[in-house]
Parts: C-alpha cells; sequence; structure tokens
C-alpha cells in the first residue's frame, strides 16, 4: 500500500470515529435479515413418546405475548415533566442526580454518559456549548476534544483556566454521530441548563456558537453578526451579562475568524478586571 493509500485510509478511519462507529463486526458482509429455515429438535432416546396435541382454536390463534416498551412521553409532557424536575434542584449535585435519573429525553439511551459540567461552580465566567461529542461522551467531560483544547488555549490567553471558569452544554448528551440536537430535544434539556446557570449565579455568561446563543439569549440573527456584543441573560430576577463568540470547533474549521473570537476574550477579561 502506497504512503497516499495508507494517508486515505487513517482519514477514512478518523471519519468513521467521529461519526460514532466503535465497533468492527466483520470484513465480509452479511445479511442478518435473512431468515434460516428452522430445524425441528431430535428427541432423546430416553425421552417419553409425546402426547398428541390437543386442537384449540384459543392456543392456535393467540400469538405469543411479549411486553410492550415503554412508550415516550409526547413532546408537551416530556418539556412538562423537565421543567418540574429542574425546579426540584436545591444544588448542582442534585440537578446532577436528577439528570442521571431522568428518562424523558430519548438522547440518554444512545448516549455512553452524562456530560454534565467541568470547571469551578463558583466561577465567576460561565461558558455554554450546544452538545457534547464523541470524547466528551467518553469522558464524560464537556470540551475534551480538540475543541476543548484549543478553548483551554484561549482561556489562557486571557489569564484564565478551567479552575476559574464553569463550562456545561445546553444538551448534556450526545446525539448519536454527532448530529445537532433536534429541537424537541433541546427544549426538553433547557429547563436543566436554565437551573443550572441559576445555581452557577456566575458574573458573565459566554454563549458559545448560535445555537447556545439562540436558544438561551433568544437572539435568530447569526452569531458573525452578534458575537462580540454584550446582551442580558435573565436568570429569575437577575440579569447576567452575557456574550456569544464563536464555538470553537467553528474556529478549528476557519481559523482566521480567530482574530474576532480573541477581540471577543479581551471584552472578556476587560469586564472581569471591573
Amino acid at each position: 500500500m502506497t504512503a497516499q493509500k495508507q494517508q486515505a485510509a487513517r482519514d477514512l478511519l478518523v471519519f468513521y470515529g467521529e461519526a460514532g462507529v466503535d465497533a468492527v463486526l466483520g470484513e465480509t458482509p452479511v445479511d442478518r435479515l435473512a431468515a434460516a429455515e428452522p430445524r425441528a429438535p431430535q428427541a432423546d432416546a430416553f425421552d417419553p413418546p409425546a402426547a398428541p396435541a390437543r386442537k384449540s382454536a384459543m392456543h392456535d390463534s393467540a400469538p405469543a405475548q411479549r411486553a410492550a416498551p415503554a412508550a415516550p412521553l409526547p413532546p408537551e409532557e416530556a418539556v412538562m415533566a423537565a421543567r418540574e424536575a429542574a425546579r426540584k434542584a436545591e444544588s448542582l449535585e442534585e440537578l446532577r442526580a436528577i439528570l442521571e435519573r431522568f428518562e424523558g429525553c430519548a438522547l440518554r439511551a444512545t448516549a455512553k454518559r452524562l456530560v454534565f459540567a467541568d470547571g469551578n461552580p463558583k466561577a465567576r465566567v460561565m461558558f455554554v456549548g450546544e452538545a457534547p461529542g464523541r470524547e466528551e461522551d467518553i469522558e464524560g467531560r464537556p470540551f475534551v476534544g480538540r475543541s476543548g483544547k484549543l478553548l483551554d488555549l484561549m482561556l489562557a490567553a486571557i489569564g484564565l483556566d478551567r479552575s476559574k471558569v464553569y463550562i456545561a452544554n445546553i444538551v448534556p448528551w450526545r446525539p448519536p454521530g454527532n448530529r445537532d440536537p433536534s429541537l424537541h430535544e433541546t427544549a426538553i434539556c433547557l429547563p436543566f441548563i436554565q437551573r443550572q446557570i441559576e445555581l452557577v449565579n456566575p458574573d458573565i455568561l459566554i454563549c458559545l456558537g448560535k445555537p447556545s446563543m439562540a436558544t438561551l439569549l433568544g437572539v435568530s440573527e447569526g452569531i458573525r453578526k452578534m458575537r462580540g456584543r454584550w446582551l442580558v441573560y435573565k436568570a429569575g430576577d437577575r440579569e447576567i451579562p452575557a456574550m456569544p463568540t464563536f464555538h470553537p470547533a467553528y474556529l478549528l474549521r476557519s481559523p482566521l475568524e480567530k482574530r474576532l473570537a480573541w477581540r471577543d476574550f479581551l471584552s472578556v477579561k476587560k469586564v472581569l478586571a471591573r
């Protein structure tokens, strides 16, 4: 195999990994839907002869009873259940325990683990992204992949690190294949991140990316137009200064935009210094 083909194979494996493929079943395709002919069980020599079958219309026609899977909650009921559950949390520990038990969001069944938060819960700055990715799903912490490493560098550039900030996502479970969360999934998880912000009670809230900005700040304009602007997030009876900026994953795809993100982080540093 040439060096070019080897590199192409490595790139393909990386793509599969980021898409959520984590197991190889075999090198040759197998049609697992093809039904094999059932084989009649062989009678043992010591078994007594079988009794003649009795004809019963009831037994012949009744199919085997199977337990029906639990039906998911309707969208409105799932959102109401999330609001009620989030409202009961009096601390971050209680909120995490509630999320561990919450079954109203289907993402809980496909994700490996809950990705609750990282950093200092008493920090003055809180960052909120959209949803965890593959690395976050494995480790159970937000922003630990390539975008997380870039975020760490951006924090270090203004004298911060994870011991001085608090990081979370709107959706705490990884969507399958790193797809975007649906509007329904986001609506279910929204009460939990809102309660999380209330419990952390930061001085500054930073929305990483357009989905976070649109969900928490209700802004429909593009992130490039709104980034760097100081807005207001209402947490109960308190108004928290909030600013949207680019998501680190976007900066990895568009490195020229790092200059604008640098201005945003300098603005955060200036506000913290006041």
